[in-house]
């Protein structure tokens, strides 16, 4: 047998390095063009999010964008000092705050996200159809598969 037809290693360990590595590989290709923006990774997740799904309690962005209560605190403290998001109490519950794009934060990140889907269409070229819908299918089901046993 050649080296060129060795059977790859496909040991969970193995797998799980490579889905690391690639994964920081495609995040060092998408923070320097965020970074060019002024924002950083946690602070472009926060402002997608407000953009896709509207004003949401603090408390309800953290676990959407993966940042733990203090650093989704911090995060929207940043964007609020920049004059991208609002906080208004909620009208239901006085200790929640309500965050919010401001017109300047709206305008940033359509332009962000923008820009993004097209470097991430760009680069995604490299994958057929066929290979995107089976990466994005073995992708969800081993998430599903981990969150389970949390």
């Amino acid at each position: 047998m050649k080296d060129s037809e060795k059977i790859p290693d496909l040991s969970g360990v193995h797998v799980w390095l490579v889905l690391m590595k690639s994964m920081r590989a495609v995040a060092g290709y998408v923070e320097p063009k965020l970074r060019g923006r002024g924002l950083g990774e946690s602070d472009f997740r926060v402002l997608e999010v407000l953009l896709h799904k509207g004003p949401l309690p603090v408390n309800t962005i953290g676990p959407i964008v993966m940042l733990t209560p203090g650093s989704i605190s911090t995060a929207v403290d940043r964007l609020y000092e920049k004059g991208l998001v609002s906080r208004v109490g909620s009208e239901e519950d006085r200790r929640v705050r309500v965050v919010d794009l401001t017109p300047k934060g709206r305008k940033l990140i359509g332009c962000v996200f923008n820009a993004h889907a097209a470097h991430m269409e760009d680069l995604m070229k490299v994958l057929s159809v066929a290979e995107r819908l089976q990466l994005v299918n073995a992708l969800k089901k081993l998430g599903k598969e981990a969150a389970t046993r949390r």
